[in-house]
């Protein structure tokens, strides 16, 4: 197969942006996990865990101290290989129920396979909660001896080094049976309602009843009025739901709270770093070089391009406005796809050979649709099956960036599924830098193949505000987390509250060169990291700068990098940041790391000052 390296693009006009001018749009493929709900295997599966899981409750409830100095099928090894086993069938019965839901949430059968499917895996979960609450009352010693003395223990010694770093935070069994089955009816149930919520929500433009992304893809549309007419679309769908947004955020703030009260974490974001098994210092560390950084990144950029725009200020909705001049044509799939592998061929034969089998076998679901979950993401179901990537598709350069960041997310998956079921996982500050690196290999792809000043000016552009909402917004975010779930302490806050918040950490993040205006207050509502993945969002900038710099060595670099580098990514969750880092020269601790990523950015937005 020849992949296309040109970036000419097709020359459709935006009223041409339709089905016919993408291509052919694949959707997902997951009968490879199950063939549907109402199979024999996907029913089989569910019996076949909850009695698993029942027998693995009654064979080791109560026997893992004996079982630490024992090897062989009586051994603590044996219990943990049966354990990733079980993980792994209920990670797969998860992720069938999952990314059947999303495939439509407003389907109520998709919502009763999740709800049902949730219902039954936390049952499950509750015959193996002891597992891990039992090890961490094995005092350290035996624990040392069996790893050291039993080579099938041994293989785990990276999942139980992790595991006991929780023990400070764990609690009594009674008590964690009563978080993990209340959880169903409180976290849970909020994070449903919150995403049936957002994929009913319609937003009435000219006429149009339009769902969410089409609506924030107008927002890259060169008509300013079109750009206006979405967001005040936005804002007035926002505040008629402000309501029970409100009632979701200070429920789960204040869920979360209690958990972390119960389990003894000092700071309201310890819990996530603790996920991350990432320092609180380097988190710290990170978010005030970005915030130092404001001045010479987003507020600097933005002036700029408020005169690109003929503007003295711009509208908080011309924010990710295309620059004058700029092709607003289409990119049909197949080019997107050629784009990305062709970029990640030139880099490694064999990133571009897994990305391949994602277009190849249908691990891909990509039109936007109705009820279809907005944004994107990667999906590592378990080690057993194969990730699976969701993008809404619509043609727009953008578009073609966030597929090469999910395949990268889909290339990391695959490789780190060597490490099993239990240490495949990455922690999130490492778990964002394939894709952020595959963004930046296709990013440089196009680069360097365009020719024309005027294309390599939008291009750039479009670079540096990919990476100013990767860092600043996300760091930005992360502000407005802490700052929310900080006033939650002291009560319910009311919406006008969380608005000012909002406005609060805008203001200082995106400068002087962006009006913001009545309706912006709203619009923290539609984030879905808030609700899923309380303070998540510091990984992406985490990740961005991370790779910024590893990026940098790659280019120095005479060779052997590509080998270290998918070394860091098969490594999955068994090595800390500060490991995997250091074949490469980089060190997160060092406070001068975070100003090395985010001299890239300056250099770029420096690039586009020369081109002016």
């Amino acid at each position: 197969m020849t992949l296309k390296t040109s970036i000419s693009l097709p020359a459709f006009s935006p009223a041409e942006a339709g089905t016919a001018a993408l291509g052919d749009l694949p959707t997902w493929k997951l009968s490879d996990l199950y063939p549907s709900a109402d199979s024999s295997e996907y029913r089989g599966a569910l019996e076949k865990a909850a009695k698993d899981a029942k027998a693995f409750e009654a064979k080791w409830k109560g026997k893992l101290e004996a079982a630490a100095r024992l090897s062989g099928d009586d051994g603590l090894g044996a219990a943990l290989k049966e354990y990733e086993a079980l993980d792994d069938l209920l990670g797969r019965i998860g992720s069938f129920a999952g990314l059947t839901y999303f495939s439509d949430t407003s389907n109520p059968a998709n919502g009763k396979i999740y709800g049902d499917a949730q219902s039954k895996l936390t049952e499950m979960s509750s015959n193996l909660l002891f597992f891990a609450l039992e090890l961490n009352r094995i005092d350290d010693a035996t624990i040392d001896a069996a790893i050291a003395n039993d080579p099938l223990t041994g293989h785990y010694k990276p999942w139980l080094v992790d595991l006991r770093k929780d023990k400070p935070h764990q609690l009594d069994d009674s008590l964690e049976q009563l978080f993990l089955e209340k959880s169903m009816t409180s976290a849970a149930a909020f994070n449903r309602l919150f995403d049936e919520t957002m994929s009913e929500l319609r937003f009435d433009v000219d006429g149009k009843n339009l769902a969410l992304e089409e609506t924030l893809n107008l927002l890259q549309e060169p008509d300013t009025e079109t750009r206006k007419k979405a967001a005040q679309a936005l804002s007035a769908t926002f505040k008629d739901n402000l309501r029970v947004f409100t009632l979701i955020t200070n429920t789960l703030a204040k869920d979360k709270e209690i958990s972390d009260r119960w389990r003894k974490f000092e700071d309201i974001a310890d819990s996530r770093h603790l996920a991350n098994r990432v320092e609180r210092e380097v988190v710290a560390a990170l978010a005030q070089a970005v915030t130092q950084a404001y001045p010479r990144l987003s507020h600097r950029y933005y002036k700029m391009k408020a005169k690109w725009l003929g503007m003295e200020q711009m509208n908080y909705w011309d924010r990710n406005a295309p620059l004058p001049d700029t092709s607003n044509a289409v990119i049909p799939w197949d080019d997107a796809k050629d784009m990305v592998l062709s970029a990640y061929g030139d880099f490694a034969p064999e990133m571009a050979d897994i990305a391949r089998r994602f277009f190849d076998e249908e691990w891909i679901d990509a039109p936007a649709r109705p009820g279809k979950a907005p944004g994107a993401f990667a999906h590592p179901t378990v080690p057993s099956a194969h990730p699976y990537v969701l993008v809404n598709y619509l043609g727009k350069p953008r578009d073609v960036m966030t597929l090469a960041h999910e395949l990268g997310h889909g290339v990391h998956q695959v490789l780190a599924g060597g490490q099993g079921a239990l240490m495949c996982a990455t922690p999130l500050t490492l778990a964002e830098t394939a894709s952020v690196f595959g963004e930046m290999l296709t990013f440089r792809k196009l680069l360097d193949g365009t020719k024309d000043k005027r294309e390599r000016k939008a291009l750039l552009a479009r670079k540096v505000e990919d990476m100013i909402n990767t860092v600043v917004r996300q760091i930005a975010f992360y502000e407005f987390e802490r700052k929310v779930h900080t006033a939650r302490k002291d009560g319910e806050l009311t919406a006008d509250q969380i608005g000012e918040l909002w406005l609060s950490v805008q203001r200082t993040s995106l400068g002087p060169a962006i009006r913001i205006s009545e309706g912006y207050e709203n619009w923290w509502t539609y984030v879905p990291h808030f609700i899923h993945s309380p303070f998540y969002v510091y990984a992406y900038a985490f990740g961005d700068c991370l790779v910024n710099s590893l990026y940098a060595v790659y280019q120095n670099a005479d060779s052997g990098f590509q080998d270290k580098y998918f070394e860091l990514l098969k490594a999955g969750g068994t090595k800390h940041h500060s490991e995997l880092l250091k074949p490469f020269g980089l060190d997160a601790t060092d406070p001068s790391f975070w100003n090395k990523g985010l001299s890239m950015i300056e250099g770029l937005i420096d690039e586009l000052e020369a081109l002016d």
